[in-house]
């Protein structure tokens, strides 16, 4: 690996500011802004520092590395498509491209996935950074590229690295983008060198955000000090296996599943202790509900990679087969439901070998990340694939009983394995910290929080668990703390030619475990579930934080890849993948998890995907793309026909509720019945479920008067306590997700269940059934949206209340208001809603604004390639005045598609840039 170095700083215009007090140097930045902001004084000054950063994209450079040219080809919208002769050159063009477009992106994300944001951004992020270095996402990656990667993939990461520092060479902050000519005028911060374990590491907090139920353990087990066993397990339904189908239907599972169908055991066959069972028994009390509590605050502030912290993240991604499709083959739709970030966390474009060969194998185009070589999710000339998350298990969380500096385990005091971390911190002295974990590699995470530590020692726990010695902690198992191949599934993905060929790839994708569909041009369609998905004994099924100091929790194994489940050509001719559960859990020997979304979106796709083979027979390329773009609120078709039927005495709120007569349940961004039906939905959220869970799970400063509680439970004598919610509003609960469609659809049954029961506050009527709860729900939502948008339901609409902005993820969210303004956009008025096929997220809990998106959308034409369609959230430049920033978000509101050339004379056509790159 090239060894990290200090770029070094010339003298500029502008940089005596450096040597001043701090207050100096920010009277300055907040001058330069203004001028690039516009200001006429001065303009000169503030256009050529906001040109020095943009790429140069014609003409040629000389690159020292390349062993012959490369051309760099991009089209109306900066969409780079990049031609070599050898892989080398390919993958050092790729990092130079990339790094031309995003480096600041870059190099923020490797300063995350190696904690050392403070040296970027001061001491405001040293907290995170402690609890990243207990993560060791970039301990893990080095170790990774050492002793697991394949020699070529250590080639292509070595080539990367090379182009991305050809780039950085002989360049100072500013020439690099206008968010380092911020910083240095606040932070001596210098950009180093890239490394091939920088593109590893960015895998990993990939996993992290897609890392499975470890939010709703927590949720759990927080919910035990205010709700009883039922009561949560009336909040965690069955999935509807029935209702809502599963991704594989006519798939295979392998010798072992066919044994299980038989009746034959296994090992690791499916637990039954749910969210009620054994191990709650067993860590129950204030120790793990104090201590999950003061997590949950930890991982709170952890910057997103890709997604919300595992909250709410959903895809959606489907194939036809050529039988019900216009042009004979296949078509394939994608679109990953990730946080809305400014640039998108997509970058698109083209890798090209001039002949493919031994020498030169690839032919591929689609979306990457900025910072890793390769295609993660796109088609060569073979085949296709996309990509959604299956939301398989694969964390646990684990109270330990911490003993000096060891662990209970099995009756014996072991050890913990310790490691020091220094923090450096621009502007600031350095931090050490000591990172502790098990032996099996299980870091515990409460030592991050000095509050958490304090709780451990005095947390009291019920009989069953050991006494309590000098506290307990909170630990982590994820197979992502072991190092893995998934890198090498990219570029194996990549080449794939046939089903062998992928079906081989996605076996080296260990974490974070996608399900993967596919789609041939010699006319195939077929799905596989990849991932190192671990196995846990009959006692423990993994829903809930588990006792550490027992061994019968800890896992068992690992499911074996060839009893995964995969499907192949299914006789129905499609496959939907929309997070929803895998398989039918009476057809699998395995517990994938207990928490798969609840399949809303699947089976909405899967409907509009049969009425259209039953109606015209066959489906087009817009016909895919009309899918992604469907605002049918499912929840609405449930409950507006009850709604209706309410008696309400106020005018103004029958006035409210007549919008609803004769809505098609479509949510579109003009509709003025979804802006009252969603905050009608909001309100009976809030009033049967979100005012009755415990405050760690409210929204922040939502404040209500509860009964009082104490280690034993609810205290029986009246006495009311004030209890403000700790939770930021797009993390809060209830979400209003599809889960919260299932919890309210088995209730709708039982309209005297005690969750209709709310007391009056105010003017507003108490409830003591359902009807009568939901009479409440439609007058607060009358006077909410009165208040939000107006008297005049004639002004109301949907996209008033359900707006994007799009923000830079550093300085445009904790930089100054003037800095915002120059780096962020928006907001834009969006259709859609919260598990709908057009997933357009928000937090029922925190209000209406827009969470997460489909963070791009893409349709594959197998029958012709140059046919097929993609877009991305923002544009393929990060440079905030780029003509690039945000062309394409435009379109993605509207739901159009851009062209995507792949074949040479199509790229060719559409090229409006080449550039050359010369050894």
């Amino acid at each position: 690996m090239p060894p990290n170095t200090t770029a070094t700083t010339g003298d500029k215009p502008g940089k005596s500011g450096r040597k001043k007090g701090r207050k100096a140097r920010l009277i300055v930045l907040v001058l330069v802004l203004a001028l690039i902001g516009g200001v006429a004084y001065g303009a000169y000054w503030s256009i050529s520092t906001v040109r020095a950063s943009f790429p140069q994209t014609t003409g040629s450079i000389t690159l020292q590395g390349l062993s012959g040219p490369v051309d760099v080809k991009r089209d109306g919208n900066g969409i780079p498509q990049i031609y070599a002769s050898s892989d080398e050159d390919l993958f050092m063009a790729q990092g130079f491209v990339q790094a031309q477009d995003r480096f600041y992106e870059m190099d923020v994300r490797r300063h995350m996935t190696s904690g050392r944001l403070s040296e970027m951004f001061g001491k405001g992020q040293v907290k995170n950074d402690e609890f990243l270095r207990t993560l060791g996402w970039d301990r893990i990656a080095k170790e990774e590229y050492d002793t697991k990667l394949s020699a070529s993939t250590k080639k292509y990461l070595d080539a990367y690295a090379k182009g991305v520092n050809a780039y950085l060479q002989g360049k100072d902050g500013e020439d690099i983008s206008l968010e380092y000519a911020a910083l240095g005028f606040t932070n001596d911060y210098r950009p180093q060198k890239w490394t091939p374990v920088d593109s590893v590491s960015w895998l990993k907090a990939m996993a992290w955000d897609l890392r499975g139920n470890m939010q709703d353990e927590i949720d759990r087990a927080l919910m035990t000090s205010r709700l009883g066993p039922q009561q949560i397990e009336d909040l965690y339904p069955e999935y509807p296996y029935s209702r809502n189908k599963p991704v594989v239907q006519e798939g295979q599972y392998s010798d072992v599943a066919k044994a299980f169908r038989r009746g034959g055991a296994t090992s690791g066959s499916q637990g039954t202790t749910g969210a009620t069972g054994s191990a709650t028994s067993a860590t129950a009390g204030s120790a793990v509900t104090s201590q999950l509590a003061g997590l949950y605050k930890v991982l709170d502030n952890v910057p997103t990679a890709v997604g919300v912290n595992g909250q709410g993240i959903g895809s959606n991604s489907w194939v036809v087969a050529g039988k019900y499709t216009i042009t004979g083959k296949p078509l394939l739709a994608n679109d990953p439901h990730l946080s809305a970030s400014l640039p998108s966390v997509w970058y698109q474009m083209g890798l090209h070998c001039r002949t493919v060969s031994s020498k030169c194998q690839y032919d591929v185009t689609g979306y990457t990340f900025a910072g890793m070589p390769g295609v993660i999710i796109g088609h060569n000339a073979d085949i296709a694939w996309g990509m959604t998350n299956s939301g398989v298990d694969v964390t646990d969380l684990y109270l330990e009983k911490v003993s000096g500096n060891g662990y209970l385990y099995d009756g014996k005091v072991r050890p913990f394995k310790s490691r020091e971390e220094t923090i450096k911190v621009a502007g600031g002295k350095s931090k050490a910290i000591v990172v502790r974990q098990t032996a099996d590699g299980m870091p515990l995470l409460s030592d991050r929080d000095d509050e958490l530590v304090q709780v451990g020692r005095k947390a009291a726990v019920n009989t069953a668990a050991p006494d309590r010695g000098d506290g307990y902690g909170i630990a982590l198992r994820w197979t992502a703390l072991d190092p893995g191949t998934s890198m090498d599934a990219v570029f194996a993905l990549d080449k794939a030619a046939s089903w062998s060929d992928f079906r081989s790839a996605a076996a080296l994708f260990d974490v974070p475990s996608q399900n993967l569909v596919y789609a041939s041009t010699d006319n195939h369609i077929g799905y596989t579930l990849p991932g190192r998905i671990p196995t846990r004994s009959s006692v423990d099924d993994g829903s809930i934080p588990a006792p550490g100091w027992d061994s019968k929790y800890r896992w068992t194994g690992f499911i074996k890849q060839n009893e995964l489940p995969y499907e192949y050509d299914p006789e129905r001719g499609y496959i939907v993948t929309a997070n929803q559960a895998v398989v039918d859990k009476d057809k699998y020997p395995y517990t994938l998890t207990t928490d798969w979304g609840y399949g809303a979106r699947s089976q909405r796709i899967t409907d509009l995907i049969e009425s259209k083979i039953k109606g015209t027979g066959k489906i087009s390329t817009d016909d895919m793309r009309q899918m992604q773009l469907d605002n049918s609120s499912e929840i609405a078709k449930l409950l507006v026909p009850k709604l209706l039927k309410i008696n309400l005495d106020d005018k103004n709120v029958r006035e409210a509720q007549k919008l609803l007569e004769g809505w098609d349940y479509t949510q579109d961004a003009d509709s003025a019945a979804a802006a009252y039906f969603n905050s009608v939905w909001r309100n009976i959220l809030k009033l049967a479920f979100g005012n009755k869970l415990p405050k760690e799970l409210r929204v922040k400063g939502q404040c209500l008067w509860v009964d009082k509680i104490d280690s034993t439970g609810p205290v029986d004598d009246d006495t009311k306590v004030r209890e403000c919610g700790q939770r930021d509003a797009d993390q809060a609960q209830p979400d209003g997700g599809d889960r919260w469609f299932e919890v309210v659809r088995t209730l709708m049954d039982k309209p005297d269940s005690d969750w209709w029961k709310t007391p009056k506050s105010g003017t507003r009527p108490e409830a003591n059934n359902r009807d009568q709860l939901f009479a409440r729900a439609m007058i607060d939502a009358r006077w909410e949206l009165t208040a939000k948008l107006g008297k005049d339901i004639d002004t109301w609409s949907w996209g008033r209340l359900h707006r994007l902005f799009l923000k830079n993820q550093t300085l445009g969210t904790e930089g100054p208001e003037f800095l915002q303004y120059v780096l962020n956009r928006g907001p834009w008025k969006l259709s859609g809603g919260e598990a709908t096929v057009n997933a357009t997220g928000w937090n029922a809990a925190g209000g209406y604004g827009v969470v997460w998106v489909p963070s791009m959308r893409m349709v594959v034409n197998l029958k012709d390639l140059d046919k097929s369609k993609w877009i991305n959230l923002t544009g393929a430049s990060g440079h905030a005045y780029s003509a690039h920033y945000t062309d394409q978000t435009g379109k993605w509101v509207k739901g159009e598609l851009l062209p995507w050339s792949f074949s040479d004379k199509a790229v060719d056509a559409s090229t409006s840039d080449a550039l050359v790159l010369k050894p």
